[in-house]
């Protein structure tokens, strides 16, 4: 009781304390990380959103996050060359390397100031952050109490790897806060279905889906929990099915009213990002993407449907939209290459289950563990074969939230894991509000129901492993991004199981020209760098371009990423004779920000 009270009393001041952490940790690193790879390409279409209102650089990502991010460029008077050939599809492989050729150009090579541009794009990601963090302390608070909405925000703001994401401008911070708005305001309308809350679902429902397209899985979601609730909500009249279907009626109209509204939002959000797009541009996109040559039925039918769409200013915000989820749906068939475990491929089916063991930390692995084990037992114990229909359907009315996030997260880790979409942990963070949520509220629903010497035990067990949380961040600043846990050494050793955006993505380029200054002795380095910075613009006549199958290997300094160096040394298509095995002869020197590696090689290698 007199946890609660103290709780009750200061928990303002709790979440004051959290949140200035987490900003200014993220404020900090917005200045501090270099710009990552994606970014190269978000950023163009972010400021091209806003001032030309015109999707052509990076379609196969649906338009919010970005437009948000580039409100701020709009104000900073930038020069931005729309005859260059990124812009008019004049490039050999046109739209695809026209984003990534706009966004060095923005950066890098129209006399802005790419500091300024990165980190000021960067402040709208970290705005919807913080906005997240508060809205999952009020949905835990509602869950289970002030003590949940604490911990469910303590395990957000304190967790390594949303603090090394939540300042770069991307949709994966962005996915995570629209899906737990619109799941927040859906449960509302399944619970109280009145036409306000139609409104308020349809119109977060449409901004999620304008937010990242792989969240068009929440709709089969969305869909079963309305049938299933609809069917289950009267529990007087359990026999009494011609008031049952009446229910499962009026749900599915209002379903479909939320729906419209959603589209409506959809369409709004498209036609002004792209209302001065030529329809001769986005069939250009299409044809690119969706060759109407292609010997694949599909392929051809996409690009006739897409096309038909476009024809009509109405429809062609809706043809953008439906551009996406196909163009996604044909990246996962085809798997995304990456480095895990001693291999360099796609498609494996251990990623993501073992990049979310080594990548989140070990106090929420186990916390997350004893939710689930009790969420089951509490479901076994309910369940029980006496008045199973009865039984089953009040533990769905009284469990509704629980068990909607849960079947959301089956789902998306389920289709994330037989996917060949191997591009880091930051592809669950659709599902992490959810797991803080889930274990919030089972945390607080234990401590309510065992006895007194139970609680106290459980406790001090928890307090442990909050203060094991809270530590974790502090002693891992500002290496967010590259972080791993204790179960692989820690984050120095994280690149030996997996890179990309979970090590190396380009974020520490800044503090290799630090490592520099600190060293002048070093006057020149051979750099191969894999992210969206620019060598040349930070370390000046330092800078000797260097790659892997360069020969012969000189003597003096290199600096590899390692996103590189371990992709080189594991491919199965390199040898010793164009890969970075040489390098296994030198202990490195140094480790910038755990993810780019300092080696001085005092004489030429033995095994070039």
């Amino acid at each position: 009781m007199q946890v609660d009270a103290f709780l009750k009393k200061y928990y303002k001041v709790i979440i004051i304390l959290i949140m200035t952490f987490f900003t200014v940790v993220s404020v900090f690193n917005a200045k501090n990380d270099a710009a990552t790879f994606d970014e190269v390409a978000h950023i163009p279409a972010a400021y091209s959103y806003v001032t030309q209102h015109d999707t052509r650089i990076n379609p196969e990502h649906p338009p919010l996050i970005k437009f948000l991010s580039g409100i701020p460029l709009a104000f900073m008077n930038l020069n931005f060359d729309t005859t260059q050939k990124f812009w008019t599809g004049d490039l050999p492989n046109k739209w695809d390397e026209g984003q990534w050729a706009a966004g060095r150009h923005l950066l890098y090579e129209a006399g802005n100031d790419p500091d300024q541009i990165i980190f000021w794009s960067r402040l709208p990601i970290i705005l919807i952050s913080i906005i997240l963090g508060l809205f999952l302390f009020k949905w835990g608070r509602e869950l289970a109490g002030i003590g949940a909405g604490l911990l469910v925000l303590l395990l957000y703001a304190f967790d390594p790897n949303i603090l090394g994401h939540n300042h770069f401008v991307t949709t994966d911070i962005g996915i995570a806060a629209f899906l737990t708005f619109s799941f927040y305001y859906f449960l509302k309308f399944i619970k109280n279905p009145t036409w306000k809350n139609v409104l308020l679902g349809g119109i977060f429902m449409g901004l999620v889906l304008v937010a990242k397209f792989s969240s068009i899985l929440a709709l089969p979601v969305y869909g079963l929990v309305l049938v299933v609730y609809a069917l289950v909500k009267n529990n007087r009249e359990e026999n009494n099915w011609k008031t049952r279907l009446k229910n499962l009626g009026q749900y599915l109209l209002k379903g479909l009213v939320a729906l419209v509204v959603a589209t409506i939002v959809v369409w709004i959000v498209y036609e002004v990002s792209m209302f001065k797009m030529p329809k001769e541009t986005f069939a250009t996109t299409v044809d690119f993407f969706f060759s109407p040559t292609d010997t694949n039925i599909k392929t051809i039918y996409t690009n006739k449907i897409l096309n038909t769409l476009n024809e009509h200013n109405i429809t062609r915000p809706l043809a953008a939209y439906a551009f996406g989820p196909c163009w996604m749906f044909k990246r996962v068939s085809g798997g995304n290459g990456a480095y895990f475990l001693g291999q360099v491929g796609n498609g494996f089916t251990a990623y993501f289950p073992v990049v979310f063991l080594i990548k989140e930390t070990l106090p929420f692995i186990f916390l997350a563990l004893f939710a689930l084990i009790y969420t089951l037992k509490e479901t076994f114990f309910n369940l029980k074969f006496k008045n199973i229909f009865s039984r089953f359907a009040g533990f769905l009315r009284k469990s509704v939230v629980g068990y909607t996030l849960l079947i959301f997260i089956v789902l998306y880790a389920f289709t994330s894991i037989t996917g060949g979409l191997n591009i880091g942990f930051r592809h669950l963070f659709p599902i992490l509000p959810f797991a803080y949520l889930l274990i919030g509220k089972k945390v607080f629903d234990f401590l309510r129901e065992k006895h007194p010497l139970t609680r106290r035990i459980f406790r001090l067990a928890s307090s442990f492993l909050l203060l094991w949380i809270i530590f974790t961040p502090i002693a891992a600043y500002p290496n967010y991004t590259s972080y791993f846990n204790e179960s692989v050494g820690g984050s120095e050793n994280g690149y030996k199981y997996v890179t990309d955006s979970n090590t190396d993505w380009g974020q520490d380029l800044k503090r290799l020209k630090e490592f520099l200054d600190e060293h002048p002795q070093i006057e020149k380095i051979h750099v191969d760098y894999f992210g969206g910075g620019n060598v040349k613009y930070y370390l000046g006549d330092k800078y000797i371009p260097w790659y892997d199958s360069m020969r012969p290997v000189e003597t003096g300094w290199y600096a590899i990423s390692t996103n590189y160096l371990q992709g080189s040394i594991h491919s199965d298509k390199n040898t010793v004779k164009n890969n970075y095995a040489w390098t296994l002869e030198y202990e490195p020197v140094a480790m910038i920000g755990k993810s780019i590696l300092i080696y001085y090689a005092d004489k030429p290698p033995v095994n070039q």
